[in-house]
Protein backbone atom coordinates (compact mmCIF):
# COMPACT_ATOMS: atom_id res chain seq x y z
CA UNK A 1 0.00 0.00 0.00
CA UNK A 2 1.42 3.36 -1.04
CA UNK A 3 1.47 6.40 1.26
CA UNK A 4 -1.14 8.12 -0.94
CA UNK A 5 -3.43 5.08 -0.74
CA UNK A 6 -3.05 5.01 3.02
CA UNK A 7 -3.73 8.73 3.27
CA UNK A 8 -7.25 8.03 1.99
CA UNK A 9 -7.77 6.00 5.17
CA UNK A 10 -6.65 8.83 7.45
CA UNK A 11 -9.07 11.49 8.66
CA UNK A 12 -7.18 14.50 9.96
CA UNK A 13 -8.68 16.41 12.87
CA UNK A 14 -8.52 19.65 10.90
CA UNK A 15 -10.40 18.06 7.99
CA UNK A 16 -13.38 16.81 9.99
CA UNK A 17 -16.67 17.96 8.50
CA UNK A 18 -19.37 18.67 11.10
CA UNK A 19 -23.11 18.37 10.79
CA UNK A 20 -25.22 20.71 12.91
CA UNK A 21 -28.53 19.13 11.93
CA UNK A 22 -27.68 15.48 12.63
CA UNK A 23 -30.31 14.76 15.27
CA UNK A 24 -33.78 15.59 16.45
CA UNK A 25 -32.63 18.10 19.08
CA UNK A 26 -30.78 20.29 16.53
CA UNK A 27 -33.18 23.22 17.13
CA UNK A 28 -33.79 22.67 20.85
CA UNK A 29 -32.28 25.50 22.95
CA UNK A 30 -29.27 24.20 24.86
CA UNK A 31 -28.56 21.55 22.23
CA UNK A 32 -28.69 23.61 19.04
CA UNK A 33 -24.95 24.37 18.87
CA UNK A 34 -23.63 20.84 18.97
CA UNK A 35 -21.75 19.34 16.03
CA UNK A 36 -21.76 15.69 14.99
CA UNK A 37 -18.98 13.96 13.06
CA UNK A 38 -19.18 10.59 11.30
CA UNK A 39 -15.60 9.41 10.80
CA UNK A 40 -15.85 5.68 10.02
CA UNK A 41 -19.09 3.94 9.05
CA UNK A 42 -22.54 5.33 8.45
CA UNK A 43 -23.17 6.24 12.07
CA UNK A 44 -26.64 7.01 13.37
CA UNK A 45 -27.22 10.49 11.99
CA UNK A 46 -30.84 11.25 11.15
CA UNK A 47 -29.90 13.93 8.59
CA UNK A 48 -28.92 13.63 4.91
CA UNK A 49 -26.49 16.51 5.56
CA UNK A 50 -24.15 14.23 7.54
CA UNK A 51 -20.79 13.68 5.80
CA UNK A 52 -19.27 10.19 6.15
CA UNK A 53 -15.47 10.32 5.91
CA UNK A 54 -14.70 6.59 5.56
CA UNK A 55 -17.52 4.22 4.63
CA UNK A 56 -15.52 0.96 4.68
CA UNK A 57 -17.21 -1.56 7.05
CA UNK A 58 -15.13 -2.19 10.19
CA UNK A 59 -17.58 -4.01 12.46
CA UNK A 60 -18.00 -0.77 14.42
CA UNK A 61 -18.43 2.95 13.80
CA UNK A 62 -16.19 5.84 14.82
CA UNK A 63 -17.76 9.24 15.36
CA UNK A 64 -17.32 12.37 17.42
CA UNK A 65 -19.31 15.11 19.10
CA UNK A 66 -18.06 18.68 19.36
CA UNK A 67 -19.81 21.14 21.65
CA UNK A 68 -19.24 24.64 22.99
CA UNK A 69 -19.43 25.12 26.77
CA UNK A 70 -22.79 24.38 28.41
CA UNK A 71 -24.21 22.69 25.32
CA UNK A 72 -25.98 19.39 25.97
CA UNK A 73 -26.51 16.23 23.93
CA UNK A 74 -30.03 15.05 24.77
CA UNK A 75 -31.01 11.78 26.44
CA UNK A 76 -30.89 8.87 24.00
CA UNK A 77 -29.97 5.20 23.70
CA UNK A 78 -28.56 2.83 21.09
CA UNK A 79 -29.20 -0.83 20.31
CA UNK A 80 -25.47 -1.62 20.51
CA UNK A 81 -22.53 -0.57 22.67
CA UNK A 82 -21.42 3.06 22.84
CA UNK A 83 -18.04 4.02 24.27
CA UNK A 84 -16.60 7.54 24.48
CA UNK A 85 -13.19 8.96 25.25
CA UNK A 86 -12.63 12.65 25.89
CA UNK A 87 -10.26 14.22 23.39
CA UNK A 88 -10.57 17.74 24.75
CA UNK A 89 -12.49 19.56 27.43
CA UNK A 90 -14.36 18.51 30.55
CA UNK A 91 -17.64 16.63 30.23
CA UNK A 92 -20.53 15.58 32.44
CA UNK A 93 -22.22 12.32 31.45
CA UNK A 94 -25.63 11.54 32.95
CA UNK A 95 -28.18 8.79 32.51
CA UNK A 96 -31.65 7.51 33.33
CA UNK A 97 -35.22 8.20 32.19
CA UNK A 98 -34.92 11.84 33.26
CA UNK A 99 -31.12 12.00 33.36
CA UNK A 100 -30.99 11.92 37.15
CA UNK A 101 -30.17 8.27 37.92
CA UNK A 102 -26.44 9.02 38.06
CA UNK A 103 -23.66 11.08 36.56
CA UNK A 104 -19.88 11.23 36.19
CA UNK A 105 -17.41 13.89 35.11
CA UNK A 106 -14.79 12.84 32.58
CA UNK A 107 -11.65 14.72 31.67
CA UNK A 108 -9.20 14.42 28.79
CA UNK A 109 -8.24 10.84 27.99
CA UNK A 110 -10.88 9.24 30.24
CA UNK A 111 -13.07 6.56 28.61
CA UNK A 112 -16.66 5.54 29.37
CA UNK A 113 -18.27 2.34 28.05
CA UNK A 114 -21.88 3.34 28.64
CA UNK A 115 -24.24 0.47 29.54
CA UNK A 116 -26.86 -0.24 26.91
CA UNK A 117 -30.53 -0.10 27.84
CA UNK A 118 -30.34 3.27 29.59
CA UNK A 119 -30.89 6.77 28.27
CA UNK A 120 -27.68 8.80 28.34
CA UNK A 121 -26.71 12.38 27.64
CA UNK A 122 -23.64 14.54 28.00
CA UNK A 123 -22.75 18.18 28.50
CA UNK A 124 -19.56 20.15 27.95
CA UNK A 125 -18.91 21.69 31.36
CA UNK A 126 -15.49 23.10 30.43
CA UNK A 127 -14.61 26.64 29.42
CA UNK A 128 -13.74 25.95 25.76
CA UNK A 129 -15.10 24.02 22.80
CA UNK A 130 -14.67 20.32 23.58
CA UNK A 131 -14.58 17.09 21.59
CA UNK A 132 -15.41 13.52 22.54
CA UNK A 133 -14.69 10.56 20.28
CA UNK A 134 -17.24 7.75 20.03
CA UNK A 135 -17.16 4.04 19.18
CA UNK A 136 -20.49 2.43 18.29
CA UNK A 137 -20.90 -1.33 17.89
CA UNK A 138 -21.95 -2.79 14.55
CA UNK A 139 -21.53 -1.63 10.96
CA UNK A 140 -24.95 0.05 11.10
CA UNK A 141 -24.43 1.13 14.71
CA UNK A 142 -27.51 -0.79 15.75
CA UNK A 143 -29.81 0.85 13.26
CA UNK A 144 -30.56 4.19 14.82
CA UNK A 145 -31.19 6.16 17.99
CA UNK A 146 -33.91 5.82 20.62
CA UNK A 147 -34.84 9.14 22.23
CA UNK A 148 -36.36 9.83 25.61
CA UNK A 149 -40.00 10.89 25.00
CA UNK A 150 -39.45 14.42 26.27
CA UNK A 151 -36.70 14.95 23.67
CA UNK A 152 -39.12 14.15 20.84
CA UNK A 153 -41.78 16.41 22.37
CA UNK A 154 -39.36 19.32 22.82
CA UNK A 155 -38.07 18.92 19.27
CA UNK A 156 -41.60 19.16 17.83
CA UNK A 157 -42.05 22.46 19.66
CA UNK A 158 -39.03 23.76 17.72
CA UNK A 159 -39.98 22.46 14.29
CA UNK A 160 -38.27 19.07 13.98
CA UNK A 161 -40.19 15.83 13.49
CA UNK A 162 -38.59 12.37 13.31
CA UNK A 163 -40.32 9.97 10.96
CA UNK A 164 -40.74 6.28 11.67
CA UNK A 165 -38.27 5.81 8.78
CA UNK A 166 -35.54 7.34 10.97
CA UNK A 167 -35.32 10.58 8.97
CA UNK A 168 -35.71 14.13 10.19
CA UNK A 169 -38.18 16.64 8.76
CA UNK A 170 -37.81 20.35 9.47
CA UNK A 171 -41.12 22.22 9.40
CA UNK A 172 -39.16 25.50 9.53
CA UNK A 173 -37.95 24.58 6.04
CA UNK A 174 -41.46 23.68 4.87
CA UNK A 175 -40.69 19.98 5.10
CA UNK A 176 -43.38 17.53 6.11
CA UNK A 177 -43.70 13.82 6.63
CA UNK A 178 -44.09 11.97 3.31
CA UNK A 179 -47.39 10.31 2.61
CA UNK A 180 -47.55 6.97 4.37
CA UNK A 181 -44.78 7.86 6.87
CA UNK A 182 -45.93 8.33 10.45
CA UNK A 183 -43.99 10.14 13.20
CA UNK A 184 -41.60 8.00 15.21
CA UNK A 185 -43.69 6.73 18.15
CA UNK A 186 -42.57 7.53 21.67
CA UNK A 187 -41.84 4.66 23.99
CA UNK A 188 -44.81 3.51 26.00
CA UNK A 189 -44.92 3.81 29.77
CA UNK A 190 -44.64 0.03 29.91
CA UNK A 191 -41.44 0.04 27.83
CA UNK A 192 -39.99 2.89 29.87
CA UNK A 193 -40.73 1.07 33.13
CA UNK A 194 -38.57 -1.86 32.00
CA UNK A 195 -35.49 0.31 31.57
CA UNK A 196 -32.93 0.01 34.39
CA UNK A 197 -31.88 3.04 36.40
CA UNK A 198 -28.38 2.07 37.57
CA UNK A 199 -26.78 4.17 40.27
CA UNK A 200 -23.42 5.88 39.93
CA UNK A 201 -21.98 3.32 42.36
CA UNK A 202 -23.08 0.54 40.00
CA UNK A 203 -21.82 2.17 36.82
CA UNK A 204 -18.44 3.70 37.67
CA UNK A 205 -16.43 0.62 38.75
CA UNK A 206 -17.34 -1.39 35.64
CA UNK A 207 -17.69 1.22 32.91
CA UNK A 208 -15.21 4.09 33.47
CA UNK A 209 -11.41 4.04 33.10
CA UNK A 210 -9.31 7.09 33.94
CA UNK A 211 -6.52 8.37 31.70
CA UNK A 212 -3.75 8.50 34.27
CA UNK A 213 -4.57 5.01 35.52
CA UNK A 214 -4.28 3.76 31.93
CA UNK A 215 -0.97 5.59 31.54
CA UNK A 216 0.31 3.69 34.58
CA UNK A 217 -1.10 0.32 33.52
CA UNK A 218 0.42 0.58 30.02
CA UNK A 219 3.98 0.76 31.35
CA UNK A 220 5.10 -2.67 30.08
CA UNK A 221 2.58 -3.58 27.40
CA UNK A 222 -0.55 -2.02 25.93
CA UNK A 223 -3.43 -1.91 28.41
CA UNK A 224 -6.55 -3.86 27.37
CA UNK A 225 -9.13 -1.21 28.18
CA UNK A 226 -12.30 -2.76 26.82
CA UNK A 227 -12.75 -6.42 25.96
CA UNK A 228 -13.65 -9.84 27.31
CA UNK A 229 -10.57 -9.67 29.55
CA UNK A 230 -10.30 -5.90 29.68
CA UNK A 231 -10.26 -3.41 32.50
CA UNK A 232 -13.82 -2.72 31.37
CA UNK A 233 -15.19 -6.21 30.69
CA UNK A 234 -17.42 -6.32 27.66
CA UNK A 235 -17.88 -8.06 24.29
CA UNK A 236 -19.45 -5.38 22.08
CA UNK A 237 -17.92 -6.63 18.82
CA UNK A 238 -14.69 -4.65 19.24
CA UNK A 239 -11.81 -4.26 21.68
CA UNK A 240 -9.99 -1.11 22.78
CA UNK A 241 -6.30 -0.99 23.75
CA UNK A 242 -4.32 1.91 25.19
CA UNK A 243 -0.71 2.37 24.13
CA UNK A 244 1.94 4.68 25.61
CA UNK A 245 5.56 5.41 24.80
CA UNK A 246 6.54 2.75 27.33
CA UNK A 247 4.42 0.04 25.71
CA UNK A 248 4.82 0.93 22.02
CA UNK A 249 6.87 -1.44 19.86
CA UNK A 250 8.79 -1.14 16.60
CA UNK A 251 7.80 -4.74 15.79
CA UNK A 252 5.20 -4.92 13.05
CA UNK A 253 1.97 -6.83 13.66
CA UNK A 254 -1.26 -7.37 11.72
CA UNK A 255 -4.88 -8.08 12.64
CA UNK A 256 -7.47 -9.98 10.64
CA UNK A 257 -9.82 -7.01 10.94
CA UNK A 258 -9.12 -3.33 10.20
CA UNK A 259 -7.28 -1.54 13.01
CA UNK A 260 -8.22 2.01 13.97
CA UNK A 261 -5.54 4.21 15.55
CA UNK A 262 -6.60 7.36 17.46
CA UNK A 263 -3.82 9.38 19.15
CA UNK A 264 -4.72 11.04 22.41
CA UNK A 265 -1.43 12.79 23.15
CA UNK A 266 1.74 13.31 21.12
CA UNK A 267 2.59 12.49 17.52
CA UNK A 268 2.80 8.88 16.35
CA UNK A 269 4.59 7.31 13.40
CA UNK A 270 2.86 4.40 11.68
CA UNK A 271 5.14 2.25 9.51
CA UNK A 272 4.20 -0.51 7.07
CA UNK A 273 5.88 -2.15 4.09
CA UNK A 274 5.40 0.60 1.57
CA UNK A 275 5.45 3.75 3.64
CA UNK A 276 4.97 5.73 6.83
CA UNK A 277 2.45 8.24 8.12
CA UNK A 278 2.44 10.54 11.13
CA UNK A 279 -0.67 11.03 13.25
CA UNK A 280 -1.52 13.86 15.64
CA UNK A 281 -4.12 14.01 18.44
CA UNK A 282 -7.62 13.97 16.98
CA UNK A 283 -6.55 12.16 13.81
CA UNK A 284 -8.13 8.79 12.98
CA UNK A 285 -6.37 6.15 10.87
CA UNK A 286 -7.82 2.90 9.53
CA UNK A 287 -5.12 0.30 8.86
CA UNK A 288 -6.37 -2.42 6.48
CA UNK A 289 -6.84 -5.96 7.73
CA UNK A 290 -3.78 -8.25 7.47
CA UNK A 291 -1.40 -5.32 6.92
CA UNK A 292 1.59 -5.60 9.25
CA UNK A 293 2.43 -2.26 10.81
CA UNK A 294 4.04 -0.64 13.82
CA UNK A 295 3.04 2.50 15.71
CA UNK A 296 5.51 4.41 17.89
CA UNK A 297 5.83 7.99 19.11
CA UNK A 298 7.65 10.22 16.62
CA UNK A 299 8.54 13.00 19.09
CA UNK A 300 9.56 13.29 22.71
CA UNK A 301 7.05 14.12 25.41
CA UNK A 302 3.80 12.60 26.63
CA UNK A 303 2.39 10.06 24.17
CA UNK A 304 -0.79 7.99 24.31
CA UNK A 305 -3.02 6.35 21.74
CA UNK A 306 -6.27 4.39 21.62
CA UNK A 307 -6.40 1.37 19.27
CA UNK A 308 -9.72 -0.24 18.27
CA UNK A 309 -10.06 -3.61 16.51
CA UNK A 310 -13.16 -5.66 15.73
CA UNK A 311 -13.41 -9.11 17.30
CA UNK A 312 -15.94 -10.79 15.04
CA UNK A 313 -18.40 -11.06 17.93
CA UNK A 314 -21.90 -9.83 17.14
CA UNK A 315 -22.58 -6.24 18.11
CA UNK A 316 -25.21 -6.04 20.77
CA UNK A 317 -26.08 -5.18 24.33
CA UNK A 318 -23.44 -4.53 26.95
CA UNK A 319 -22.09 -7.91 27.98
CA UNK A 320 -22.46 -8.89 31.62
CA UNK A 321 -20.72 -12.30 31.58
Amino acid sequence: MTPSEMESRIVRYGDLQPCKTAFIDAHTPGSDQKENFTIIGGGVSESPDQHVHISIPHGFNIGAAGQPPRVTNSLHDHHTAEAFFVLSGKWRFFWGRWGDAGEVTLEEGDIFNIPTGIFRGFENIGTDYGMIMAILGGDDAGGGVMWAPQVIENAADHGLILGENGKLYDTKRQQKLPEGVAPMPSMSDEELAKRPEPTTAEVLPNHVARYWDLMALADKKPAKVLGENGILRDKPGFEVDFITRASASEAKAAAKYPTVLMPMRGHWRVTWDGGTATLAPGDTMSVPENLAHSVVPSMTGEASLYRIVATGDPAGLTWQG
